[in-house]
């Protein structure tokens, strides 16, 4: 049998965190979805998924920890690698995309992209960090 099966034996206080965390992780989730929707340009649009994505994992996975820890009678903590590699992961893969818009944006002229920011140098006669 699996646990699943066992789930009417959740203590009182279980059921009500691990929904507590399945509401909050879908609400989270739910709130990146619709900012992917409403937000006018790819710039804007492209933070609200992955933050929604990465807390939203983060309730998903813990409700998920708290539910079979408890039928298990055991620690179960596997759940926290999925968080991990979702919380390394996302940022990353914005950086990514954001970076290649961006270069696109920037070969193709477009106006509303800002150019590339100036280098600054350092003034003469000022020691260089690190001489």
């Amino acid at each position: 049998m699996t646990d699943i099966e066992f789930a009417g034996d959740l203590p009182a206080w279980a059921a009500l965190a691990v929904s507590f965390f399945l509401v909050v992780g879908a609400g989270l989730t739910l709130v990146g979805t619709i900012g992917f929707v409403r937000l006018p340009t790819f710039y804007e649009r492209i933070h609200a998924p992955t933050l929604g994505s990465s807390w939203g994992t983060g309730g998903i996975v813990m409700a998920s920890m708290i539910f079979f820890t408890v039928l298990a009678t055991r620690p179960v903590v596997h759940e926290i690698l999925i968080g991990i590699f979702i919380t390394v992961t996302t940022p990353v893969t914005l950086m990514l995309l954001a970076r290649a818009t961006l270069h696109r944006d920037r070969a193709e002229g477009n106006p509303d992209v800002p150019a590339e920011a100036p280098v600054e140098r350092e003034p003469e006669g000022q020691p260089i960090a690190g001489e």
